[in-house]
Order: structure tokens, then sequence, then C-alpha cells
């Protein structure tokens, strides 16, 4: 496979797993999230300064990272998934945007600049500077994401999220405990996030604030809804199809923009629950004018 084929395998692979996190914050209980980018770079900054800095190997700074991202799902969590619908897609946006400033800001990130010369990781004697052997440890991550992820929504576990999902009140009075559960499930999302910005950080071994701002969030919100809320198999794809879509066009740079609007444009009047999505679900995300339709 060559370098440029393997160089998108590898991305489609962290945005996959950026994918299927942020799924299961919206597809599986039914809250918004704007700000799952920061996640993303918390992850990201806490690998390579854990590796630049202290000389973490790679497993034990993927480790920190996702501990890192899941923290500040918790500490974002507590007190703001109470909130719904608008207001918490608010407050996940204004979360991002802190983050963003604070890396944009701090002298340890390297400011506007970001960071350099992040190490590859180091196992088992392979050279990880090969785009093959990289793309090996990637989709070793994403077939663990994956499969932890189908397990849960498999799960008792997961029938309470849907519950919670399609009619909160109602799970509530049934004995579920949502709020443990969203917290729960948006600490997950968190750490899994945290783990592909690992892996971004010591792939491209630079990194810059400008990775990790709300047009990221946005790409992996897209993904989601195109490929359709509730369905790991619609994330797949979403996130196959807006990862190679942009490179596909690069040879008419100046119209991806209208191609990209254009798709979404047709999705959300030929099939607005995604390819893959539940009609209940996307009613709950139909805005108001459109519901008796």
């Amino acid at each position: 496979m060559g370098d440029y084929l393997c160089h998108i395998a590898i991305m489609g692979g962290l945005y996959l797993i950026l994918a299927v996190s942020l799924n299961l914050i919206i597809g599986y209980t039914g809250q918004v999230s704007l700000g799952h980018a920061a996640f993303y770079g918390l992850g990201a900054y806490t690998s390579a300064l854990t590796a630049i800095h202290w000389h973490f190997p790679f497993p034990a700074a993927a480790g920190a990272a996702i501990i890192v991202a899941a923290l500040f799902g918790v500490g974002l969590g507590i007190p703001t998934l109470r909130l719904k619908d608008d207001y918490l897609a608010i407050v996940t946006l204004g979360f991002g945007v802190i983050i963003d400033l604070i890396l944009l800001n701090l002298e340890i990130t390297g400011g506007p600049d970001g960071l350099i010369h992040i190490p590859a990781p180091r196992l088992f004697g392979l050279n990880y500077r090969d785009k093959e052997v990289y793309l090996v440890l990637t989709f070793l991550c994403v077939a663990f994401t994956l499969a932890l992820i189908h397990r849960l929504v498999s799960s008792r576990y997961g029938r309470a999220l849907k519950a919670i999902r399609d009619h909160e009140l109602t799970a509530q009075v049934m004995g579920i405990n949502t709020a443990a559960y969203k917290i729960i499930i948006f600490t997950l999302a968190a750490g899994l996030a945290g783990l592909a910005g690992s892996l971004y950080a010591h792939y491209i071994t630079f990194i810059n604030p400008e990775s990790f701002g709300l047009h990221t969030s946005i790409l992996v919100l897209t993904m989601v809804v195109l490929g359709g809320m509730g369905s790991l198999l619609g994330s797949v794809i979403g996130a196959f199809v807006l990862t190679v879509l942009p490179e596909m066009l690069r040879t008419v740079a100046d119209y991806q923009d209208l191609a990209y609007g254009g798709l979404l444009i047709v999705m959300l009047i030929w099939r607005p629950q995604g390819l893959f999505g539940a009609g209940k679900l996307s009613r709950k995300f139909t805005l108001r004018g459109t519901k008796d339709k």
C-alpha cells in the first residue's frame, strides 16, 4: 500500500474513533455536543508533552491522554448534563473555545506554534515512522474502540441509554439513574477522543491548536449525522465518506465547500436521519417547524 493511501487510512481511522465516540453522546444518550475536538486536542497535547518532557513510552503517554481527556469529560459533564438540547450545545461549544484559547496561550503548549519533534511510538522494536506499521497500530485501536462500544450498546446498559435517549422522564420513573449514565458515557466518549488525539500527535509528530478547533468538532458531528445517529455502522460510513471525499476533490479545491454543503443539503432533504440512523431518533433533532410535515 502506498504512503498516500496509508495516510488516508490512518486519518480515517482516527476520525472513525472520534465519530463513534461522539455517537455515544448524541446517538445513544440523545445529548448534543459541539466541543468534541477539545477532548481530541487535550489527548494530543497530553500525550505529546508527557513523551517530550518526561519521556513516557507510547502506552503510558496514550494512557495519560485518555485519563486527562476523561477527567475533563467528568468535569464538564457533572455540572452541564442536566442541561438539554440547545443549552447543552452552547455550553459544550463554549468549552471547546476555552480549551482552544488555553492551548493557544500557554507557554508549555507552544502557543500558536504548537509542539514539534513528538517521538513516534516504540513498541516491540517496530519502526512506527513506517506508515504501514502505524496503520496496523491505528486499526488495532479502532478495533478495540468498536468492540468496546458494540459490547456496551448491545448490553442492558445500552438499552438503558436508548431509554434515556427516547424518553428521559420515563427512564427515570423506571428506576434508571439517568444523570449517572450520561456522565459515564460523556466520560467514556471523552477518553476515546483522547486516545485518537494521542495517535494523531505521535503520527504527525507536530501539533498546534488549529487542528482541534470548532471546524474539527463540526466535521466529526457531520460524520455522525451523515452516517446516522445511534448507528455504529453509520459512524463508520460517515467517517469514511468525509475522510475520502475531500481527498477526491483536491483537483477542484475551489469547489470542495460547495460539494460538501451540497451533500449535507441533499441528505437533510432526502434522509434527515442519516444513512443508517433510526427515524425515531432523528425526530428528536428535527426543527420544530418541520415536525408535523
